[in-house]
């Protein structure tokens, strides 16, 4: 009688959700792509993704402790910060390059806003970005993060980059061919071309990268899962990936305007990992719909500049950090009308 007649604040509609329910849903989504990377990169994958959740979980825990806050850590948050961290790094990377990233993400990402639901930006990617600044050679270096039946470039020359370097690597000579022999000019349209062939490769997963973001298949396995539940939604995704493949397919081609191959860049890269699992984060993104979109449209913007022009191959990571700082604003802009309000002159 007592639980049928509570007095609350809204809202006063109960779906029957947790935030344990939810992260641990995330954290089974991202185990098809988990699996992936140890069959494609071997157990060292698997190394690497268990001391990133380790290193998660007690750092939490610790910082928990000495804060004097409740131990809170079986709800699965840390545990999907540390999947992601790993998700984020080259397996061939050192063992305690993990360890440091999801202390980072944790210690300054999370706990030292006031812990989950107050985080600013995305926790495994500030540690990401952490780690990208504090030791790029470890976290740039893909030359023994060979997939299984596959190369790290997806075709069988350049081995030791991933495929974006060597689109990169491709576009920079075409783009100038002044500055390059004949012989160098036509050896970058082959590769070019070989690249563009490799799409089964990227969408299964048998080329390089970090260790989580390789097959696409897996990943939009998980994504499905996440969608089915209601848990995420397609306006941020789909808008961002839209915009990545409408940019791209404008500005990314070699031979002008309109010739780029948009499909590449969308199974490329961490495109689909962040597009699906991080950009989507419920703390770091925005909650209505316009905002959401915007959300999307923003990030896609930034990651092709990035890809397009700036000094990385991949902009995926920086492009959702900084629109996560403008989150805030975008909810703010999109507001809507409240009901029943006067409208505005």
């Amino acid at each position: 009688m007592d639980k049928k007649l509570q007095v609350t604040s809204s809202p006063h509609l109960n779906s029957g959700e947790s935030v344990a329910k939810i992260m641990w849903s995330v954290v089974l989504a991202l185990l098809p792509a988990a699996a992936g990377a140890v069959y494609f990169f071997g157990v060292r994958a698997l190394w690497i993704i268990a001391i990133a959740v380790i290193s998660a979980v007690v750092t939490e825990a610790i910082l928990q402790k000495l804060l004097k806050k409740p131990i809170a850590v079986a709800d699965g948050s840390a545990v999907v910060t540390g999947i992601l961290l790993a998700f984020n790094v080259p397996v061939q990377t050192p063992l305690w390059i993990p360890a440091i990233g999801s202390f980072f993400a944790i210690a300054v990402g999370k706990m030292a806003f006031g812990g989950l639901g107050h985080n600013p930006m995305n926790p495994a990617l500030l540690g990401r970005a952490f780690l990208l600044a504090s030791w790029p050679t470890h976290m740039t270096i893909f030359d023994r993060s060979v997939p299984l039946g596959g190369t790290v470039s997806g075709i069988d020359v350049m081995t030791g980059a991933t495929p974006l370097n060597v689109l990169k690597s491709c576009r920079a000579i075409l783009a100038h061919p002044e500055a390059y022999t004949p012989e160098q000019k036509t050896a970058a349209a082959e590769t070019l071309g070989k690249l563009y062939d490799s799409l089964d490769k990227l969408f299964i997963g048998r080329v390089g990268g970090c260790i989580g973001e390789t097959s696409v298949l897996l990943l939009l396995a998980g994504a499905a899962f996440l969608m089915y539940r209601r848990y995420i939604g397609w306006k941020i995704p789909f808008s961002y990936i839209g915009t990545v493949a409408l940019l791209t397919w404008m500005f990314g081609g070699a031979e002008g305007l309109f010739t780029g191959n948009p499909l590449f860049h969308v199974l490329s890269g961490g495109l689909i990992l962040g597009a699906f699992f991080m950009a989507t984060d419920m703390v770091t993104s925005p909650v209505t719909f316009a905002g959401r979109i915007y959300f999307g449209i923003g990030c896609g913007v930034i990651t092709v500049i990035i890809r397009l022009i700036g000094g990385y191959p991949e902009g995926v990571s920086y492009s959702i950090l900084l629109m996560n700082l403008v989150t805030p604003l975008l909810d703010r802009m999109t507001r809507p009308k409240v009901f029943g309000g006067r409208k505005e002159r």
